[in-house]
């Protein structure tokens, strides 16, 4: 019992939406929650308005429940842009079937279509919660303009009226944007003596909060020089290695092309395949240098010879070493 009273203090029956325009017609679900430990939801009724009423309302149909929409006669009739209304539906009553009642620790929805909505501030919808064991919860409190929830709230329409504000609500919006003004640097340097004033309040507060800004502003700058250096030094890099290969490339395509020219040479192969030098073959083949060669062939220099053919002394060796 001592862990259901929590439970019973805050559950209430809502519903939602909870603001309409008027004129329109909406379409309304009433959450029914079942708060006690040990008995069952077995009937819900909900009262319509009868000095602002609806001209029509129907109901959804919910799984092991019956309805009924009760219509009544108006003690004082409503003229509205559709006429005068003399009658109304004042009450609409759900029953459960023996096996789906709302079990404790469950909740069930109901969901009304009513229209035209009346044009007024707000619409209260008291309800009355009857359990398995007789026990009847009446939701019939209106909640004050404070937004203080009373204990047993009806579930109200807000038409022309703003819906009352939640203390708790506002305290954590308030809580929210004190946040948001410490957590932004700089903030109050840019105000006017009022602004100092909200922020020296907290002075702990926004000094702690804005020097981890100012750390993670440094922090990212630095990072992103050092992201260009390293380009830049991958560039050099570059540069350096390609302007390295190229008299390398060079140097070694001289020697290439000098054996091009070497075997460029084999023309100076003589006739005889040989390899001697095309030059030294003498017209017998001998390999004398042909300059050598006397005109007898006996392989002296010509010049050695006397001039009536006698042999003279030998001048010269051919190049075979004769």
């Amino acid at each position: 019992m001592a862990a259901a009273a929590p439970l019973a203090a805050s559950a209430h029956v809502p519903v939602s939406p909870n603001q309409a325009s008027a004129g329109s017609y909406s379409t309304l679900t009433f959450k029914v929650p079942t708060e006690s430990a040990t008995a069952s939801t077995v009937k819900l009724e909900i009262d319509l308005p009868t000095d602002t009423p609806f001209g029509s309302v129907s109901y959804q149909p919910v799984a092991g429940w019956s309805a009924d929409v009760i219509t009544s006669t108006l003690a004082t009739p409503v003229t509205t842009d559709d006429g005068t209304i003399t009658e109304a539906p004042t009450k609409i009553t759900f029953t459960a079937d023996a096996n789906s009642a709302i079990a404790p620790g469950q909740f069930q929805q109901f969901v009304l279509s009513a229209g035209p909505v009346p044009d007024t501030g707000s619409v209260m919808f008291p309800v009355h919660q009857t359990y398995s064991d007789g026990t009847v919860v009446d939701w019939v409190d209106a909640t004050p303009a404070s937004g203080v929830e009373p204990e047993h709230p009806a579930p109200t329409l807000y038409i022309n009226d703003a819906p009352p504000v939640d203390p708790d609500a506002a305290a954590a919006g308030a809580g929210g944007a004190t946040a948001t003004v410490a957590a932004t640097p700089g903030a109050g340097a840019g105000s006017g003596s009022g602004g100092g004033s909200a922020v020296s309040g907290s002075d702990t507060t926004t000094s702690t909060s804005a020097s981890p800004s100012s750390a993670d502003v440094v922090a990212l700058s630095v990072g992103i020089a050092g992201l260009a250096l390293a380009a830049i030094a991958l560039v050099v890099a570059v540069l350096a290695v390609t302007r390295t290969r190229r008299p390398a490339v060079a140097a070694a395509a001289a020697p290439s092309a000098g054996s091009a020219g070497s075997a460029g040479s084999a023309g100076s192969v003589g006739s005889d395949g040989s390899g001697r030098p095309a030059g030294s073959v003498g017209s017998d083949g001998s390999g004398r240098s042909a300059g050598s060669v006397g005109s007898d062939g006996s392989g002296r220099s010509a010049g050695s010879d006397g001039l009536n053919g006698s042999e003279g002394p030998e001048k010269s060796t051919g190049s075979d070493g004769e």
